[in-house]
């Protein structure tokens, strides 16, 4: 029996799954963006930001963890506190999940699906629902147009961003997500997308609830948004989905657009994937730190025509990309 677990413990499917690149490591790093955009910010605003708690307040992240882990949970009368918990856990889990399909180097990938891409995507598409029960949970009005604004904003924009990838899959002939790294060994596809990488860039600002698409959390209007009725734990888990879902999509563009695991051999596959996916956050964050929130009728005029429009002429040089015989330089 004990051999047995120890086998189970130890072997690579099982550290993938809860180590590299799986659980511990999305953990950590959203731990770690949340002290890094921070700092960031402080910097732009010319501040200090985390300075005590570790060598310059790097273990920041775990003593607000700490904190909020022994914080009553204050909720409002009414407030379905149960479907509140595993609503919470429920967006965790979510914004998790896509990790799975993500590779981080040649064989380093937890499921290797031939429809990875559409697996991703699918997951994602669950974060507005979960959202807004959360909102209406919470029996406050805050809370509820928050989750409304976040329903109303992500469903405008996933359709861009589904459509904006559809180029790289013309390109690729595949949805398998190793496969698409793979294609990028000579030219990576941020340069023959560039119009599909702004459109999927711009849409994942708005999925991620990021300055200047943050109008679901609007603390100026809304408290906090979704999340201003939570409080204690289920306020860390919430918060620690959304930079969750802040890593794994940059995760996600670097494996589309940026080449994934490809560059120097000098340094690991692994290690390109991550410092590229920081790169990609710590734009985000800047972006935040720089751009005022736009109003809310420019924010879903924008995603219904504007993003979707170029999203459609994206496909359109594909096909002419195509017709003109540059499609084998990333064939498969």
């Amino acid at each position: 029996m004990i051999n047995s677990v120890l086998k189970i413990i130890t072997s690579r499917t099982f550290l993938e799954i809860v180590v590299f690149p799986g659980f511990l490591n999305v953990l950590l790093s959203a731990a770690f963006l949340t002290w890094l955009e921070r700092k960031v910010i402080a910097r732009v605003q010319l501040r200090i930001g985390p300075l005590y708690a570790g060598m310059w307040g790097i273990l920041q992240p775990i003593a607000d963890g700490v904190k909020l882990l022994f914080k009553e949970m204050i909720l409002p009368e009414l407030a379905d506190a149960k479907l509140l918990m595993l609503c919470a856990l429920g967006l965790m889990m979510l914004a998790a999940a896509p990790i799975v399909a993500i590779p981080f180097g040649e064989g380093l990938v937890i499921a290797n699906m031939d429809v990875g891409l559409v697996f991703v995507f699918a997951v994602l598409s669950l974060f507005p629902s979960v959202v807004l029960l959360i909102g209406w949970g919470s029996n406050s009005k805050y809370s509820f147009l928050g989750g409304l604004r976040s329903l109303f904003q992500q469903v405008a924009y996933e359709i861009p961003m589904w459509l904006s990838v559809l180029g790289i899959v013309m390109l690729t002939g595949t949805l398998n997500l190793t496969e698409i790294v793979r294609a990028q060994q000579k030219v990576w596809f941020v340069i023959p997308q560039i119009l599909g990488f702004a459109v999927f860039f711009t849409a994942a600002l708005a999925e991620l609830e990021r300055t200047p698409f943050d109008l679901p959390e609007a603390e100026t209007e809304l408290v906090m948004g979704w999340m201003t009725e939570l409080s204690g734990a289920t306020f860390m888990v919430g918060f620690l989905a959304m930079y969750t879902k802040l890593y794994v999509m940059c995760a996600l563009i670097t494996t589309l657009f940026l080449g994934g695991w490809s560059g120097p051999s000098i340094v690991p596959e692994p290690l390109w994937v991550v410092l590229k996916t920081f790169l990609v956050a710590g734009v985000i964050v800047i972006i935040r730190g720089t751009f005022p929130r736009v109003r809310v009728d420019i924010l879903l005029r924008t995603g219904w025509t504007r993003l979707l429009l170029l999203a459609l002429a994206n496909v359109f040089v594909t096909v002419i990309m195509i017709w003109l015989g540059f499609g084998w330089v990333w064939r498969v």
